[in-house]
């Protein structure tokens, strides 16, 4: 990890994907790490598909998805200039062709319209939407954090009815949520999409899962499915080859296979 000073801003650069993704973000505040990694790794695209990343902070989803999947036509969508910034930065040192648009997701049709995102014209969405119940989590004093990481009591069925608009028929939805808020995704997801798979994440094989992973097809009909749970440390507490592997840039995840 390198420190920098951009101006005006504390800045880190970290490698990510085994040192294939190299990302500028700030020091301080919402920084991309595990989460941001399993979810492009679960992430299905095609070289040739749209693909938008909601919510997408200085890109690292999106760009580790870029990274794998050759001629992605990429999209980045995210409410904070600064972070927006960022991302241009990073996708042009990663050189990785990427639009980025200031925008919050929650905006009506029309927003998304004027930004050159119409309705039905993206094949997959990938997010990481903010999953905190501000009930039951400090607030962080940090505005910008608050925002990344604190969910109101609509947030998640708005970003999704944004991502249902946004999707082509039987295109795909990705995303990561905690894992005792699965409820509140399978309600959210009722309306429009099915042929969910669902990814249980957890510490280790004695914990209860902290994470969820889920992809849902626009439209979709068939059964849901529950995948083996993906473990953080196997049996011995030591890291998990898998895991490691993803987070290498060397594997991915079963959402992301046909």
């Amino acid at each position: 990890m390198r420190t920098d000073k951009a101006p005006g801003l504390d800045v880190t650069e970290d490698g990510f994907l085994g040192g294939q993704l190299r990302l500028r973000q700030l020091k301080s505040g919402h920084r991309a790490g595990h989460d941001a990694m399993l979810l492009a790794s679960a992430t299905p695209a095609r070289p040739g598909d749209r693909v938008a990343d909601f919510g997408a902070g200085v890109g690292a989803a999106g760009l580790a998805v870029a990274k794998r999947v050759t001629d992605v036509d990429l999209v980045l969508v995210e409410i904070d200039a600064t972070l927006a910034s960022l991302a241009r930065e990073n996708a042009a040192a990663n050189a990785i062709a990427a639009e980025v648009i200031v925008l919050d997701v929650e905006s009506a049709a029309g927003a998304f319209a004027a930004a050159g995102l119409r309705p039905d014209s993206v094949d997959a969405v990938l997010m990481n939407p903010p999953f905190n119940d501000p009930a039951r989590h400090r607030i962080s004093p940090d505005k910008a954090r608050e925002t990344a990481h604190v969910a109101s009591a609509t947030t998640l069925e708005n970003w999704i009815h944004a991502a249902r608009r946004l999707l082509k028929p039987k295109g795909m939805l990705t995303l990561i949520w905690r894992a005792d808020g699965i409820a509140e995704v399978l309600a959210a997801l009722e309306r429009g999409f099915g042929s969910l798979q669902i990814l249980p994440v957890h510490a280790d094989v004695t914990a209860p899962a902290i994470r969820v992973l889920i992809r849902a097809v626009k439209g979709g009909r068939a059964p849901t499915q529950i995948r083996a749970a993906l473990l953080l440390n196997d049996e011995s507490g030591l890291p998990n080859k898998q895991v490691q592997e993803v987070l290498a840039g060397k594997g991915i995840l079963p959402l992301a296979m046909p």
